[in-house]
C-alpha cells in the first residue's frame, strides 16, 4: 500500500481527488489544508510515497499573498521532501495563467520552476499540470470559475453578470483532471506537445453561450424537457448545476391529471428521447382504447396486475398480454393497433409509459377506437 499526501485537501480539486482515491484499496491518504497545524506538515510528508500538491492562493485580498501561498508553500514542501533523503514524486496543480504576465501567473510559474529544480536536483518524478478553467461539483462560486458562479446564481434565481459574451473559455471537467492525476500517480499520464502532463478533453465555449445553456436548466422542471445530454458539455454543466441547488429545492411537483380512473403525470420529454409518463389506475379501469399512425409506445407495469389488449384496426382478433409488477416486462405498442391496458387486480395499478414522440396537441396522432 502506498501513502499519498494531498495538500489543499479541502479545496475544490482536492475534495474530488480524495473522493476518488478513497475508493482505491491500495492507497493510504494523508491530508493537509490551511486549517491544519503547519508544524504537522513535516511529519505528514515524511510518510509520503507520492505528493499531490494542490494547495495555493487564487484570489487573495493582497496580491503579495500569491508569493506566500503559491511560492512559499511549494518551497517549504520541497525542502521537507529533500530532508527525507528520498526522491518522493510530486504532482503540482498549476494554471495556464503561468504563461501570462500577472501576479497570479508569475507565482504559479515560480512554483513550477521550484518543482522542476527539485526534479533536476534529486531525480524525483514530477508532474506539472497547467490547468485551464476547471469546473465540476464543489467548485466555489465567485472564486474558482465563472461556471460555478453561473450555476450558483441560476439555481437561486440571481442575475448573471457578463462583461464580454464573446470571450472564449477553455474548460476541463474535474473528473477528467482527477483521472489524469491518478494516471500520473501510476506513471502513465497523457502528455502535451511540450512534454508536460495534460488533460486531454478540453471544451471551448464563449461566456455568452455558457450563460445561455446554464440559464435554461431551471425551465426544464416546468416543461419536463430533458437537456441535450447527448452533448458532453451540456451533460456536465447540467450535472454541475444540480449540485448547486439549495438543499430544500431538490424535489419538484409534476402537473398531475386526476379523474375517477386515477391519475397521470408526464415526467420527461424531449425530441431526442420522446416522452415518459407514469399513471395510477384504479381496479377494473381501462386506459387507452386508441391507436397511432406512427407513434410507438412502451408499457411497463411497476406494481399491480393488468392485461394489455391489442387489435389490428382492420381486424377482429384481440391479442392479450397479462402483465404484473411481480414479473416486470416491457410491452411494445406498434402503430396500427388499437390498444388498452386494464387493471385486473384488486389494488392500484402503477404503470410507466414511454412514447416515441412528445404529445403535440396540433398533431396528436392518437385516434379513439375500442379494442
Amino acid at each position: 500500500m502506498e501513502t499519498v499526501v494531498v495538500t489543499g485537501s479541502k479545496g475544490f480539486i482536492g475534495r474530488n481527488l480524495i473522493a476518488t482515491l478513497s475508493n482505491l484499496s491500495d492507497i493510504r491518504i494523508i491530508t493537509f489544508d490551511v486549517d491544519d497545524d503547519p508544524g504537522s506538515l513535516s511529519e505528514r510528508l515524511a510518510q509520503a510515497d507520492f505528493v499531490f500538491h494542490l494547495a495555493g492562493i487564487n484570489r487573495p485580498q493582497d496580491p503579495n499573498e500569491f508569493t506566500q501561498g503559491n511560492v512559499g508553500l511549494t518551497q517549504r514542501i520541497l525542502d521537507l521532501l529533500r530532508s527525507t533523503g528520498r526522491a518522493v514524486p510530486l504532482l503540482i496543480s498549476s494554471s495556464t495563467q503561468a504563461a501570462l504576465d500577472n501576479p497570479y501567473g508569475a507565482s504559479k510559474k515560480n512554483a513550477e520552476d521550484l518543482v522542476r529544480a527539485y526534479r533536476n536536483e534529486i531525480g524525483a518524478s514530477v508532474y506539472v499540470f497547467r490547468l485551464p478553467n476547471v469546473f465540476g461539483k464543489w467548485s466555489r462560486p465567485n472564486y474558482n470559475s465563472a461556471v460555478a458562479t453561473f450555476c450558483h446564481n441560476t439555481a437561486r434565481g440571481l442575475p448573471l453578470e457578463i462583461h464580454d459574451p464573446a470571450r472564449e473559455l477553455s474548460l476541463v471537467h474535474v473528473d477528467d483532471v482527477v483521472t489524469e492525476f491518478i494516471a500520473a500517480f501510476r506513471g502513465t499520464p497523457h502528455r502535451g506537445p511540450d512534454g508536460d502532463p495534460t488533460v486531454v478533453r478540453v471544451f471551448k465555449i464563449t461566456l455568452g453561450d455558457l450563460a445561455d445553456r446554464i440559464s435554461r436548466f431551471p425551465k426544464t422542471r416546468l416543461t419536463r424537457e430533458v437537456p441535450n445530454v447527448e452533448d458532453e458539455l451540456t451533460r456536465l454543466l447540467y450535472s454541475m448545476y444540480l449540485s448547486y441547488l439549495p438543499e430544500r429545492q431538490f424535489a419538484y411537483a409534476l402537473d398531475t391529471k386526476r379523474d375517477p380512473r386515477g391519475w397521470l403525470a408526464e415526467v420527461l420529454r424531449s425530441p431526442a428521447i420522446g416522452q415518459v409518463f407514469v399513471s395510477v389506475t384504479r381496479p377494473g379501469i381501462a386506459r387507452g382504447n386508441h391507436w397511432h399512425h406512427t407513434k410507438t409506445e412502451k408499457f411497463l407495469v411497476v406494481s399491480g396486475e393488468a392485461v394489455v389488449r391489442f387489435r389490428q384496426i382492420s381486424g377482429t382478433e384481440v391479442i392479450e398480454y397479462p402483465v404484473s409488477g411481480g414479473e416486470p416486462q416491457v410491452v411494445d405498442i406498434p402503430p396500427g393497433y388499437t390498444h388498452s391496458i386494464t387493471n385486473t387486480g384488486s389494488t392500484d395499478l402503477v404503470t410507466l409509459f414511454w412514447a416515441s414522440e412528445p404529445f403535440d396537441p396540433e398533431r396528436p396522432d392518437t385516434h379513439a377506437l375500442q379494442v
